[in-house]
């Protein structure tokens, strides 16, 4: 009994205890919270550490003396000056160049070279891949088959089980960038004479493109590339201007790993007059390049075209010469009605021959504009259903039907473009567009050698209105040394949409090249992680 006196009293003293403390708190007058700590500061983005690019054309047959452009512009540049560059020989980071196997096993291709020095840009031919063969039984264009352990060629198609015939290919090389190397990065596939042709693409799963026929290119073909360890499996949708192609399955293309495959769509698309691809991987990723041909030299290369949406803008039309051809596609099955308004230096307008457009959903349209040749412009488009587009102008490389520059997002953070020639009669321009609100663009130059220099201004962008900046030699290097361009939306800035053109020297020079301007990123968002104290209180 005793015992059980004592552990009612302590009982009470406990209660007694608990009841003053509250009435002390509340006392004080404050609410009570719990808190588990301070909230940690997250980063609102992490640098970019790591960047794949694939060029089909340097090493390949097809183009011998070609090579590659590479810049990385790690650190955004500053006010407008002359002088050289804060990039050199100490930044750290790396990228490496290496082929595309022909082997058609999961063995990476050969190290080409090697490029660092982040802030310059480097340019370097890549020799022909003479490369043999894989060896075993392969099926050729004719069904013959080879006997085991006899080398078979590397334009030989391989079996795929579609209606198109499908080849490996020896050529192409992968550029894996890392460290500040692979920050604001752009590659370009040069000539031999060092024009560039196209920028290099990433691996993905989605690409879209659209041009004109057969009958106007005389050669069409697919270029497949797959930089993984494990096969990719592709198809492919082929629209024309009759509507979807449904009688030439192209399904089920087996690009094997570290490996470059082609197509030639020049048959499937003989009776038709433009055309749009959509490229799926549905297993692994690939990286897709269309390459369109008269048969008299290398050809040129359609640019990927921004995915289907309701607004596009195609920046970067030049002052050239010769009517603009405007394709676009409707890939959904809802017809789609589309506004085309043209964004000048004199202000936005609609040409002549671009309002009230009507499209039959699953086709292609080829629209000329001959009001818009000479004029330097954006064009935007606004469409009833999600569309895809691209422009073609007189011009381009040998044996290309035209050039090409194709619907691109306006730029974020940045936008580089590796290979800007100066010499062989070649200027260099950008063409830049505010197409919705004013905008303010630091331009810098950089040329390599020694030391590297740069040269930068900003240039103002009236709301509605395009502007032409020449791109002159750098200041203090070698005449004729071709050079860099980071393209830098300053703060307050609305969307700034680029593209880079190459003519002639001289009054009438004629267009030999276009590209837009695409993002060129150091940093990569992340999303935003929300969270909530527990309280107490009041």
């Amino acid at each position: 009994m005793r015992g059980l006196r004592v552990s009612r009293a302590a009982s009470v003293v406990i209660v007694v205890a608990v009841l003053v403390g509250l009435y002390g708190l509340a006392g004080l007058r404050h609410s009570v919270s719990l808190v588990a700590g301070a909230r940690p500061q997250l980063p609102h983005a992490i640098p970019v550490s790591r960047v794949i690019r694939v060029c089909p054309a340097p090493g390949a047959s097809f183009s011998p003396g070609s090579g590659i452009a590479v810049m990385a512009a790690p650190a955004s540049t500053g006010p407008a000056s002359t002088g050289p560059a804060s990039g050199g020989p100490g930044a750290s980071g790396a990228a490496v160049v290496s082929r595309l196997s022909a082997t058609s096993n999961a063995a990476p291709g050969s190290q080409v070279l090697t490029v660092g020095r982040p802030g310059t840009p480097h340019f370097a031919k890549i020799a022909t891949d003479h490369t043999r063969a894989a060896r075993g039984s392969q099926q050729n264009r004719g069904g013959k088959k080879t006997k085991p352990g006899q080398a078979t060629s590397a334009a030989q198609p391989q079996p795929t089980g579609h209606a198109i015939a499908t080849t490996v290919i020896r050529g192409g090389v992968v550029i894996q960038a890392s460290g500040p190397q692979a920050q604001g990065l752009d590659v370009e596939q040069t000539t031999g004479n060092g024009l560039p042709t196209a920028a290099c693409g990433s691996p993905g799963t989605d690409f879209w493109f659209a041009g004109p026929e057969q009958h106007t290119a005389g050669h069409i073909q697919l270029y497949l590339m797959n930089t993984g360890g494990q096969p990719a499996n592709v198809a492919v949708d082929i629209f024309t201007d009759a509507g979807p192609l449904q009688d030439t399955p192209d399904t089920g293309i087996t690009v094997p790993p570290h490996s470059m495959v082609v197509q030639s769509l020049a048959a499937p698309l003989r009776t038709s007059r433009s055309m749009s691809l959509h490229v799926r991987a549905n297993v692994g990723q690939v990286v897709a390049a269309v390459r369109e041909g008269t048969g008299k030299g290398a050809g040129g290369w359609l640019p990927a075209t921004q995915a289907p949406a309701t607004h596009l803008v195609i920046p970067g039309l030049p002052s050239a010469v010769g009517t603009r051809q405007l394709f676009v596609a409707v890939p959904g099955v809802k017809d789609a009605q589309v506004k085309v308004t043209a964004v000048t230096s004199r202000g936005t307008y609609v040409p002549t021959g671009s309002n009230g457009i009507d499209l039959p959903g699953g086709s292609v349209a080829q629209i000329s504009l001959p009001s818009l040749a000479g004029i330097p412009a954006a064009l935007k488009l606004a469409a009833s259903t999600p569309v895809i587009a691209d422009v073609m102008i007189p011009g381009g490389g040998g044996g290309s039907p035209g050039s090409f520059t194709a619907a691109a997002p306006a730029i974020e953070e940045q936008g580089v473009i590796a290979d800007n020639p100066s010499s062989g009669g070649r200027v260099s321009a950008l063409v830049l567009s505010a197409p919705h609100q004013s905008a303010r663009v630091n331009i810098t130059q950089l040329a390599g050698g020694k030391t590297t220099r740069q040269h930068a201004q900003v240039v103002p962008v009236a709301a509605g209105k395009s502007v032409t900046v020449a791109l002159r030699a750098v200041p203090g290097v070698p005449r004729g040394t071709a050079f860099a361009v980071v393209v830098t939306p300053l703060a307050g800035s609305g969307p700034v949409y680029a593209g880079r053109v190459i003519k002639g020297a001289g009054a009438g020079g004629v267009l030999q090249g276009m590209l837009p301007v695409a993002s060129a990123l150091t940093t990569v968002p992340l999303p935003a992680v929300r969270g909530a104290a527990i309280s107490a209180g009041r």
